[in-house]
């Protein structure tokens, strides 16, 4: 009875001791499995990465990509110095610089896919295609195109408008006001009025950053630290000059300084006579721009080279308006002088566009300021469709009309569109973007 009972309970149970003794047996075996697992996986991946860095260079991978980055930054550079000339904007610029970027990523790609031979381009044949799982040449392929999407993107976030930006200020400059070397101090207007001119003028190039006159006032009658006011108004270069005027003769002397080392970069003395002056700002924005490598599309070069009138007593009248206005804002009696004055130079010169438009510019002002009349909304218009009557493409033309339509018609939308056609034509004039 008792062997039957046994034999129906089967063989004898673990002891409890042995049983904990074989569970923990069995779970050390099972970590010691995983452990060997992990080490080989661990191993295969080492081996793997070392095989997919080898296959990049047996691909010509590293070959390609140098390659691709001498060749766009090659072709980088040169649309950067010839695309300004035929006038075509930094946008377009902009764009092929995006797709050569967009493009790296697709050329490594590329590279491992196929091959130049000499029998023409052929799909990269398989170091070991016994070895290596579809699985894993596949994600080699899209770890290469990764990696290329990441370089792209920090050299177009990190790189580029740091050179964008550099470069901007390494053609940057001030134009401080001239000092009056004449022996009648009266004449202290017209070394201004040339100051304003030649900052006018180099506030046509879109490739500068020119700093505005009312920034550059402070410093007159001072002695000037280059280093201390290049840091101040954050240029690379200053432009300072005197002027003395004897009769119908003008000797201008000026010196551009690098700010930075106060070293000179470019000097020049013109003794020439009174009708002379306009070529002598010609000259002066020219030589100024090619010292600062700065480029001139031919619409730039045109306006540059435009002379506002060919009558000197007509032009004197239009320097002591513009002084007067430039530095008496506040003053309405002063500004009736200024009034007197240009309506004296476009009596003298009827042609004289550039008069007309800032003397529309002096009524929108007063009709802001002073008197709100029909009669001075009325003539601050007619004056700035004169000047573009005379010279339709004359940005100052375009700014008076516009400061017209705002401060005259409240026409903000017309006002605006002026504006931005001005700001085309005078890239620098602060008034054409504070408006």
């Amino acid at each position: 009875m008792c062997a039957q009972d046994a034999q129906k309970r089967g063989p004898p149970l673990l002891s409890r001791s042995a049983q904990k003794s074989f569970s923990f047996n069995t779970s050390r075996a099972q970590l010691s499995i995983g452990e060997a697992r992990r080490t080989g996986d661990a191993m295969d991946e080492r081996v793997f990465m070392s095989g997919f860095f080898e296959e990049l260079k047996r691909r010509k991978v590293y070959r390609v990509a140098i390659a691709y980055i001498v060749a766009s930054w090659a072709l980088a550079q040169g649309i950067a110095q010839v695309l300004p000339v035929f006038d075509i904007p930094n946008s377009r610029i902009r764009v092929v610089i995006l797709l050569l970027l967009i493009g790296f990523p697709i050329a490594l790609v590329l590279a491992w896919i196929f091959d130049i031979t000499p029998t023409g381009i052929e799909r990269t044949s398989r170091a070991q295609p016994a070895t290596v799982p579809g699985r894993r040449r596949r994600r080699n392929v899209i770890w290469l195109g990764i990696a290329g999407i990441v370089i792209s993107s920090a050299v177009g976030f990190l790189v580029l408008p740091r050179a964008v930006a550099r470069s901007k200020v390494e053609k940057s400059i001030a134009v401080l006001p001239f000092d009056n070397l004449s022996d009648d101090k009266e004449n202290a207007y017209f070394a201004d009025g040339i100051q304003d001119d030649i900052l006018t003028n180099l506030s046509k190039i879109s490739d500068l950053k020119v700093i505005s006159r009312t920034s550059v006032m402070q410093y007159k009658g001072k002695a000037p630290n280059v280093r201390e006011i290049g840091k101040a108004l954050g240029v690379s270069t200053i432009l300072e000059g005197s002027v003395r005027r004897s009769g119908n003769r003008v000797r201008l002397n000026v010196q551009l300084i690098d700010a930075t080392n106060d070293e000179h970069l470019w000097a020049s003395d013109y003794d020439r006579e009174l009708t002379d002056v306009f070529a002598i700002q010609t000259d002066l924005a020219q030589n100024i721009s090619d010292a600062l490598q700065a480029k001139l599309s031919p619409a730039e070069k045109s306006r540059i080279e435009s002379k506002p009138t060919e009558n000197s007593d007509a032009y004197l009248a239009f320097v002591q308006a513009h002084n007067l206005v430039s530095t008496s804002l506040e003053s309405f009696e002063t500004l009736k002088q200024a009034e007197h004055l240009y309506a004296r130079a476009i009596e003298l010169d009827p042609k004289f566009a550039l008069a007309f438009a800032r003397y529309s510019y002096l009524e929108s002002w007063i009709v802001h300021t002073f008197e709100r009349t029909a009669e001075r909304r009325q003539k601050a218009r007619a004056l700035a469709e004169q000047a573009l009557q005379l010279q339709p493409d004359l940005p100052e033309g375009h700014l008076a009309l516009g400061f017209s339509l705002y401060y005259g018609d409240n026409d903000f939308e017309g006002a605006l569109r002026e504006f931005e056609i001005a700001q085309r034509g005078l890239p620098n004039e602060a008034e054409a973007y504070l408006a």
